[in-house]
C-alpha cells in the first residue's frame, strides 16, 4: 500500500503548483461548496494513480485545488463507500494520499439521519465523537509505521479546539447547531425503525454510511479532524417516512451554504 500512495502523491505534486494545507471530504450532496474555492486545478478520479472512483449520484468524482478561507485546500468532491464494494482500505487511500501531499488538518461533511429528537430536518451537527458499527476497521491488517501506530489511540478523534471555534462561528453568524455522536453503519440501506431506536440507545445522534473510517485512519497519522453531518432525514420515532437518495440529496443542498460559511471561517482561523 505505501508504494500505491507514493506513487499516487508523486503523480498528483507533478500536476499542481501549491501544497495544500487542509484537506475537505464533501458528502452527499455537498459538492456545492466547490463553487466557493478559488480553484486552481481539478483532476478527475479516473485519471488519477491508483485512484479508486465514486460510483454514487450526488458524488462528482475529483479532486479539486485552491483556495478557501486563504488556505490552500485539496477537496474531494465525491468520496468512497463501503458498501460500493470497495475495502476499507480502498475508501480510505485518498486520506493517505492527503497527509503524504502535506494537508495539516481533515474536514469532512456527511449526510445523515437525526435520531435525536431535537434534531430537526435541515439541521447541522458537529461530530464530538463517534461510534464504529462498519462490520471491519481500515487498519485491520499488517501495519505500516511510516503511516501510523498499531493501536492508535481515539479519546480526541474530532478535534475539541476546531470543534469549539466552529460552536463560536455558527454563534456569531446566527446559525443553528448541534455537538453529538455519530454512529457509522455499512449500508447501503437506510435503517429500521428498530436500527434507528437500537442506535439512538447505545448513544447516537446521528446515523450515516461514510465519515468513521476516513477519521480513523486521519488519527492513526495524527491529522486533527472536525466533521459535520447534514441532517437529511428522521429516525425518530413518529417521525420516519420513506425516504429516498434523492431527497437526501436536495435537503443536504439546501443547507449547505450554512456547513460552507462554518468551513469557510475556521479555515481563516488556521
Amino acid at each position: 500500500m505505501l508504494k500505491k500512495i507514493k506513487e499516487t502523491t508523486s503523480f498528483i505534486k507533478q500536476n499542481i503548483k501549491n501544497i495544500p494545507e487542509v484537506g475537505i471530504i464533501l458528502g452527499t450532496g455537498l459538492g456545492g461548496l466547490a463553487k466557493v474555492i478559488e480553484l486552481e486545478k481539478t483532476i478527475k478520479y479516473e485519471d488519477i494513480v491508483n485512484f479508486p472512483v465514486s460510483t454514487v449520484e450526488g458524488h462528482s468524482g475529483q479532486l479539486i485545488f485552491g483556495k478557501l478561507g486563504g488556505k490552500n485546500i485539496v477537496a474531494m468532491q465525491g468520496r468512497f463507500h463501503y458498501y460500493e464494494g470497495y475495502t476499507m482500505q480502498e475508501v480510505t487511500f485518498p486520506v493517505r494520499v492527503m497527509k503524504f501531499l502535506g494537508i495539516k488538518y481533515l474536514f469532512l461533511s456527511n449526510a445523515s439521519g437525526g435520531i435525536n429528537p431535537d434534531y430537526k430536518v435541515g439541521d447541522l451537527m458537529i461530530l464530538k465523537d463517534h461510534i464504529n458499527l462498519f462490520p471491519t476497521n481500515p487498519l485491520i491488517g499488517k501495519n505500516i509505521e511510516e503511516l501510523g501506530p498499531r493501536f492508535p489511540d481515539m479519546s480526541d478523534a474530532y478535534n475539541k479546539e476546531l470543534v469549539n471555534k466552529a460552536v463560536d462561528i455558527a454563534k456569531a453568524n446566527d446559525i443553528k447547531i448541534n455537538q453529538g455522536v455519530y454512529a457509522g453503519l455499512s449500508g447501503p440501506t437506510f435503517e429500521t425503525p428498530s436500527e434507528y431506536l437500537y442506535i439512538r440507545k447505545i448513544g447516537a445522534d446521528a446515523v450515516g454510511m461514510s465519515t468513521v473510517p476516513e477519521v480513523i485512519v486521519a488519527r492513526h497519522m495524527a491529522i486533527p479532524c472536525f466533521a459535520v453531518s447534514i441532517i437529511t432525514d428522521s429516525g425518530v420515532p413518529g417521525e420516519i417516512v420513506e425516504v429516498t437518495h434523492q431527497e437526501v440529496q436536495e435537503v443536504a443542498s439546501k443547507a449547505e451554504p450554512k456547513m460552507t460559511l462554518i468551513f469557510e471561517k475556521l479555515l481563516e482561523t488556521l
